[in-house]
């Protein structure tokens, strides 16, 4: 099983027909596909990246598909202005660099913590918040370790947190956390 296996299997069981999904990391498009096709067309689904590059990906994956989500090319600590607090149902980030694309870009633990932050506000009751964390290579440790940090502290009144460790992966396997709103 891998990461994206794993991540995918959890939001099938969280969401469903014309529920709204945000994917706060672009990249390629295949959360973006993935989350429009559960919601179907009666559901929305928008997609945010800081790359042109990523936005135009995932414009291209989606057309491809058949599929219509709304694409912006924003920092994903903007993601509150993509909806109102509490009618999001399921939000999903990738952390890291975007694939074959320029490592020296990628996200950071400053913008990601304030981003979950804003999302956390911005699911339902009963919402699913997905980040899997990719760090190995040439990036991502610092942001992995704030993060991790961050996440202890997350108030169990209101969100569970769950971390999930490939835990005999030899080398920086991804960290996929669920969070769930209660």
């Amino acid at each position: 099983m891998t990461a994206l296996q794993l991540v995918h299997e959890r939001i099938l069981k969280s969401i469903k027909e014309g529920d709204f999904c945000i994917d706060a990391t672009a990249g390629r498009g295949y959360d973006t596909v993935f989350l429009k096709k559960a919601v179907g067309e009666s559901g929305k689904v928008i997609a945010i990246d800081i790359q042109q590059e990523a936005v135009d990906s995932t414009k291209e994956r989606l057309e491809k598909e058949g599929l219509v989500a709304q694409v912006y090319c924003d920092t994903h600590a903007n993601i509150d202005k993509y909806a109102e607090e509490e009618s999001v149902d399921c939000i999903v980030f990738n952390l890291g660099y975007l694939p074959k694309g320029d490592h020296n870009v990628n996200t950071k633990a400053e913008s990601t913590i304030c981003a979950i932050e804003k999302g956390l506000k911005l699911l339902k009751k009963g919402g699913l918040m997905c980040v899997t964390m990719y760090y190995g290579g040439d990036s991502g440790y610092e942001e992995k370790d704030a993060l991790t940090r961050w996440l202890k502290e997350v108030d169990d009144r209101y969100y569970q947190v769950l971390v999930t460790y490939f835990y005999n992966w030899k080398k920086d396997p991804p960290i996929p956390v669920f969070i769930f709103k209660v």
